[in-house]
Order: C-alpha cells, then structure tokens, then sequence
C-alpha cells in the first residue's frame, strides 16, 4: 500500500512542492481541523460502508496532474480512496495515522513519536 509520513507531507507543502490534499473525512469534522489547502470530498461513510460509487462519482474534482494524499480520521478508510484513485491512474497515496497522525506530528505528542519509530521498523 502506498502511505507517506506527515513530516514528509509537512516537508512538501512548506517546500511548495504542493501534493493534492484530499480529506474524505465528514464536512462537520473538516472544518473543525483541516490540513491548510486541502480539499474536502466527505465520502468517509460511504466508502467505509463499502460504496465506492460515490466516490468515484466526484474523481473529476480530484487533479490528475498532481500528488494526492489522501486523509481520513486515522488513515483507514483513506487505504481505500487510495486504491480507487490508483486504479484510475492517480499517483495517490495515504497520510499514515490521518488527522489524528498529522495532529500529533504537529503537536510533537509522545504516541506520534511511538508510531512514527514503529513505522521506521517496518
């Protein structure tokens, strides 16, 4: 499965190396926190319930010229957006840990800094 740290996400956008942000997260959780310049594309219960039609439905407001990461609530469902957009041809990838990883890369929270040395043993 194609994943990227977000350090390496943070890096990209700081660097305006600019990926296509896609959180598939629920409008009302969005908008309470959000990865600056991403986009939102709530189809979180739809692909967790197993209906990629929604989904695949809205693939036209997702550029094909860039990077997409791909983010949900901790990395899960977005597993799933990132195998559809790669089999339409997407470079498509997903924010290990979602927003609850990105929240603690930000913060620099000690349950981050477990994941991300277990993730480097992987």
């Amino acid at each position: 499965m194609h994943t990227v740290r977000p350090a390496a996400v943070d890096e990209r956008l700081q660097s305006g190396d600019d990926p296509f942000v896609l959180d598939i997260r629920p409008t009302a959780s969005y908008q309470r926190a959000a990865i600056d310049g991403s986009h939102n594309i709530p189809v979180y219960s739809d692909l967790q319930r197993g209906n990629d039609d929604v989904f695949r439905d809205q693939l036209g407001e997702i550029p094909q010229d860039r990077d997409v990461v791909v983010v949900c609530k901790m990395g899960v469902v977005a597993k799933r957006a990132t195998r559809i957009l790669r089999e339409e041809g997407y470079e498509a990838a997903t924010l290990l840990g979602g927003m609850s990883g990105w929240s603690g890369y930000r913060n620099g929270s000690i349950s981050y800094k477990l994941r991300s040395l277990l993730w480097t043993l992987r």
